[in-house]
């Protein structure tokens, strides 16, 4: 499935965020202007637009425009409140990346590896462990598990590259939202065996289930991340409270 034209524009506009053409604090051209630019809707483009505000990029004023708020950080950041593969994040943060496959395998989910990924027993899934680089540290170990009837023809030297892009461009596989829960653990051995961990006895762990279009959980990822070069942002709304909208409300009469 193609994706769709929102998205498209959300990704131009992020990139331009990023790379400095809206710096931190401006406004953006006007919404009459990026339809012109963009060629696109005006329904397209507020609903990319309200896609960078859920992320943190941009925030809306009314009457005033939409003004950039993406601060760019000196340290390796893996947002939560959107789903990147590894080359897309190493690239948002001017990263070289890299990866190597440890160990790919087929395997039938039991009722022990059910209970902790979510899949049900009896599934067949790819394994595979990959130890990502970036500027040639190895600082993240994911254990990974892909449903095969989701990613059909999944190989360790597609694994190897991106996994995300074959999905998406091979197989028109719509990758659509991940739940996520983040823990600090003690180190393994297996974590201490690959990961450049120097004097390190914990690390950060990411624990994704991931859903394509079809509301189908096609993976899940236990990704392991150095302490020292990761900072996980997410972008937090405010909503308003029940008091606070009982006080706005008018009196009846």
């Amino acid at each position: 499935m193609p994706k769709a034209k929102y998205e498209q524009i959300y990704r131009i506009l992020k990139e331009k965020i990023e790379s400095g053409l809206y710096p931190p604090q401006a406004l953006l051209p006007s919404e009459h202007t990026l339809i012109g630019e963009l060629d696109c809707s005006r329904n397209t483009l507020r609903r990319a637009v309200a896609e960078l505000v859920r992320v943190g990029y941009v925030q809306t004023m009314q009457g005033k425009g939409v003004r950039c708020i993406f601060e760019p950080t000196g340290q390796a950041t893996f947002t939560l409140g959107s789903i990147e593969s590894f080359a897309e994040s190493a690239a948002r943060i001017h990263w070289h990346p890299s990866s190597k496959i440890l160990h790919f395998e087929s395997l039938i989910v039991d009722e022990a590896l059910s209970q902790r990924t979510g899949f049900a027993p009896g599934t067949p899934v790819y394994y595979l462990q990959r130890l990502h680089y970036l500027n040639n540290r190895p600082l993240i170990l994911n254990h990974s598990y892909f449903r095969q009837d989701v990613t059909r023809g999944l190989t360790a030297e597609i694994a190897a590259g991106s996994i995300y892009q074959y999905l998406e461009q091979e197989l028109q596989v719509s990758i659509i939202n991940s739940k996520r829960v983040v823990t600090v653990e003690r180190a393994t051995a297996l974590d201490l065996q690959y990961l450049d961990m120097a004097d390190c006895n914990c690390l950060a762990v990411v624990s994704s289930q991931t859903y394509n279009g079809d509301g189908v959980m096609f993976e899940y990822t236990q990704s392991r991340h150095h302490p020292n070069f990761f900072r996980f942002q997410d972008n937090a709304v405010r909503r308003p409270s029940p008091a606070s909208r009982a006080e706005k409300k008018p009196n009846d009469r």
